[in-house]
This record gives C-alpha cells, sequence and structure tokens, in this order.
C-alpha cells in the first residue's frame, strides 16, 4: 500500500511539472523510453538499484547516458528518485503519469484479457464498443490470459465485461446444478 502512495505521490508532482512547463506529451514519451530501456538493459537497471552505489555515482552515469536525449527536467527527476533512494518505483510512477494523463484527456484505462494477442484493428473495436458501453473514453491494452478458453474479459475503472466462454460454461453449469 505505501508502494501506491510513493508511485502517486511522484506520479502528481511529476505531471504538475510538465503541466506547469507545458511538456506533459514529451515527458511521457522519454520517460516510456527510458523505461524501455531499463528494460533492455537489466545491468543498468541493477546499477541504479544498487544501494552500495553512491547517489552521485549513479547521477553521474545516468547524466553520460541520458543528458541531451531526454529533456532537463525529466533527467534532474530522475536524479530526484536516486537522491530518495526511489529508482525502483520509476516504471509504476510513469504508469501513474500517463494514467494521470490520460484521465485529463477524458480517457480511462483498462485491460482486455484474451487467450491470443488481438490485432491493433480489434483492440480498437474493443476500445469504441467499451466506451460506448460505459459512456466513457477507453483505452485498453491486451494481456494474455491462457485460463480463458475464448473470448474475452475487459476491465476498467473496477468494472468488468466478461464474455469469456469460461464464464459461459460456468453460468450453464449452474444452471444444471439447478434443474
Amino acid at each position: 500500500m505505501a508502494e501506491l502512495a510513493v508511485d502517486l505521490t511522484y506520479g502528481t508532482a511529476l505531471m504538475e511539472a510538465a503541466r506547469d512547463l507545458g511538456k506533459e506529451q514529451q515527458i511521457l514519451d522519454e520517460a516510456q523510453a527510458v523505461v524501455q530501456i531499463l528494460k533492455d538493459e537489466p545491468d543498468l537497471h541493477k546499477f541504479i538499484n544498487y544501494p552500495a552505489v553512491s547517489a552521485e555515482e549513479k547521477k553521474d552515469v545516468l547524466k553520460n547516458i541520458f543528458e541531451g536525449r531526454i529533456c532537463e527536467e525529466l533527467l534532474n527527476f530522475i536524479y530526484i528518485l536516486v537522491d530518495k533512494r526511489r529508482t525502483m518505483n520509476f516504471e509504476r510512477i510513469i504508469k501513474v503519469y500517463k494514467g494521470l494523463i490520460e484521465h485529463e484527456e477524458g480517457f480511462s484505462y483498462g485491460t482486455v484479457y484474451t487467450v491470443k494477442p488481438l490485432s491493433d484493428e480489434r483492440l480498437a473495436e474493443l476500445e469504441e464498443q467499451t466506451s460506448k458501453l460505459l459512456q466513457m473514453n477507453v483505452k485498453l491494452v491486451n494481456e494474455i490470459d491462457p485460463k480463458l478458453l475464448a473470448g474475452f474479459k475487459i476491465l476498467v475503472e473496477g468494472k468488468i465485461i466478461d464474455a469469456s466462454y469460461r464464464k459461459k460454461f460456468d453460468e450453464l453449469a449452474s444452471q444444471m446444478n439447478l434443474s
């Protein structure tokens, strides 16, 4: 629970700073690129999170890698995370930041669970249908759930749309037991 508070606190602070600068989208794009680099370079990820390495050493390495490639404000934000020993939270903070941007733009963020990955066209169709059904602008990400037999399950802001065959089978089994 404390981790969620940390993510929300830093994500909100980043959002407010980015809004003041008019750089919300630029910072989001660059932050997501940094997240991807940290995923692609596990040694760098371990290095910036290793407690025995001083904050100054970490900031020197980050400066050499990112200075001139990301905006100064994002680099300074990462330095703050280094100083506060919160670099492990970076990816989750950026997720919160992205959610805040989407919320301001009137979007709700959700997940569609399927057995196989959806095409971009099918994902867009489900976003449109879900938006109409829930009467809100919905952006979906696709996650794989091998427990589903077929169909899909959508989760948006605590609401579940279950169009999976597993649910249909469960309902049928329940009806058969009642007879």
